[in-house]
C-alpha cells in the first residue's frame, strides 16, 4: 500500500489489473470470479463492450462543459430514468451520498415551505445513506459515526420495518417532514421489510403530508428483479435516489422526484460541478440500453431465486447459518458469529465476496453471470461456510 494514501480502507493484499464480464485478474495473473461487483456497481460486469464504446465515443467528442449549459446526454438520461422510475424530474450527482444529500435538502426545503422551521426526517436503525456529514448523521450505524460529532441534527431514528414505531414518533413530533428509508438494507445486512411496510409508510406520509424518500442506491437499477426495489410493492414514492449500478463504474448518481417534490428546487438552490456531465451520462445511457435490450432485470430475478434456493437447501441444516435473505442478485447469508475472515479466505480461492454487519456474507454479482458462473459462486460460498462451520463446531454459539 502506498504510504501516501490515507488509511481509510483495510485493503486486501491484491491489485486488480483487468476485467472481463464476471472475471477479474490481478497483477500476478490470478483470476477471480466477482460475486461483489464493486459493491453492487458493476451490474454489467467488467469491460462491458457497450459501456466501453459509449465512454470512448463520448470522451473523443466532449467530456465536460458544466451545468451552465444544456447537456444532450443528460436530458436523454433524465427522461429515461424518470420513465422507468415513475418520477417527474432528476438532479444528477457524482455519488449515492450526494444523491441522498439532495433528498435531505428537498425534505428540509419542503418543511420550511410548510412553516416547519426545524424540520425532522425519520430514518431507520441499521440504515446506511453515505459518509458525508448529513448522510452519516442519517445513517443508523453508531460505529461509523463515532468521532465525527457533532452530527447534523434533524433526524429521528426508529427500528427498520416497524410501522408502529413510526406512528408513535408521528404522535409526538409535529415537525416531521419526511421519511428516508431503504426498501432493502445493504450495508445493514440484506434485510427485506414486511410486505406491508412500504405501503404503510406511503399511507402515513399521505396522512401527515410527509415526503416518502427511498434510498435505492444499492438495490436499484434492476438488482432485485425490477428496475427499483419499491416497484415490487406497487407504491410511488416522492423521491428516489440511485447511483452504484447506474454508471457501471463511472461515478454518477441521481435524485429523482415526483409531484410537488419535483418543483421544490429553483436556480441557485443546489448544484454540482461534475454532476450529470456528458461522459457520465453517456455511460449511464449505455447501461440502461443494455439492461433493457437484454432483459437483465428479469435475468437477475431468475438467477437470484435459483441461487437462494440452493443456499437454503445446502446450508439450511448447519447450526451456524442463521438465515438466507435476498431478492434477485442481492443476497445475504447471516451466520451466528462474526465471519469477516471469510472475505480473505474466499480471495485465496479465487472468489470475491464481502461481509457486512459483522456476520452477513453479502453477494452482489453482475447480472450478466452465466448459469455456470452462478453455480460456481454457490459452490464456492457453500464450501467456505461448511469449512467455517467445521472449524467452529466446538465453539459456544
Amino acid at each position: 500500500m502506498s504510504e501516501h494514501l490515507m488509511s481509510t480502507y483495510a485493503r486486501l493484499p491484491v491489485t486488480m489489473e483487468r476485467g472481463d464480464g464476471a472475471w477479474l485478474w490481478d497483477t500476478q495473473g490470478n483470476r477471480y470470479l466477482d460475486a461483489l461487483g464493486g459493491i453492487a456497481v458493476c451490474a454489467l460486469g467488467h469491460a462491458h463492450p457497450a459501456v466501453a464504446a459509449a465512454i470512448g465515443a463520448q470522451a473523443g467528442k466532449l467530456i465536460h462543459t458544466s451545468n451552465v449549459y444544456r447537456i444532450a446526454e443528460q436530458t436523454r438520461l433524465s427522461e429515461r430514468l424518470c420513465r422507468i422510475a415513475g418520477m417527474d424530474r432528476a438532479f444528477f450527482t457524482n455519488s449515492g451520498a450526494e444523491a441522498n444529500e439532495a433528498a435531505i435538502k428537498l425534505a428540509r426545503l419542503a418543511g420550511h415551505r410548510r412553516n416547519r422551521h426545524e424540520p425532522h426526517i425519520i430514518v431507520m436503525e441499521g440504515s446506511f445513506h453515505g459518509r458525508t456529514l448529513a448522510t452519516l448523521s442519517a445513517t443508523g450505524n453508531r460505529n461509523i459515526q463515532h468521532g465525527f460529532e457533532p452530527l447534523v441534527s434533524g433526524f429521528l431514528r426508529v427500528p427498520y420495518g416497524d410501522l408502529d414505531a413510526v406512528r408513535r414518533v408521528a404522535e409526538s413530533n409535529p415537525s416531521i417532514t419526511a421519511v428516508l428509508v431503504e426498501p432493502m438494507t445493504g450495508e445493514g445486512g440484506i434485510h427485506i421489510p414486511p410486505d406491508d411496510y412500504l405501503p404503510g409508510l406511503r399511507a402515513l406520509c399521505d396522512t401527515h403530508g410527509w415526503l416518502l424518500m427511498l434510498d435505492e442506491i444499492q438495490c436499484g437499477m434492476g438488482r432485485t428483479g425490477r428496475w427499483f426495489a419499491h416497484q415490487h410493492t406497487g407504491i410511488r414514492p416522492d423521491i428516489v435516489t440511485v447511483a452504484k449500478a447506474l454508471g457501471n463504474g463511472v461515478p454518477i448518481g441521481a435524485c429523482l422526484a415526483a409531484g410537488a417534490a419535483a418543483e421544490l428546487l429553483q436556480p441557485g438552490q443546489h448544484g454540482s460541478t461534475f454532476g450529470g456531465n456528458p461522459l457520465a451520462c453517456a455511460a449511464a445511457n449505455a447501461v440502461i440500453d443494455t439492461i433493457e435490450s437484454h432483459r437483465l432485470a428479469a435475468r437477475a430475478a431468475a438467477l437470484g431465486d435459483a441461487m437462494q434456493t440452493q443456499f437454503v437447501d445446502r446450508l439450511g441444516h448447519l447450526p451456524i447459518v442463521k438465515a438466507v435473505r435476498g431478492r434477485g442478485l442481492m443476497i445475504g447469508i447471516e451466520l451466528t458469529r462474526p465471519c469477516g475472515e471469510l472475505t480473505t479466505k474466499a480471495l485465496a480461492q479465487g472468489l470475491l465476496i464481502n461481509v457486512t454487519a459483522g456476520q452477513v456474507i453479502r453477494l452482489l454479482p453482475p447480472y450478466i453471470l452465466s448459469d455456470e458462473q452462478a453455480q460456481a459462486i454457490v459452490d464456492g460460498v457453500v464450501r467456505l461456510i461448511e469449512a467455517f462451520a467445521a472449524e467452529h463446531a466446538a465453539d459456544p454459539i
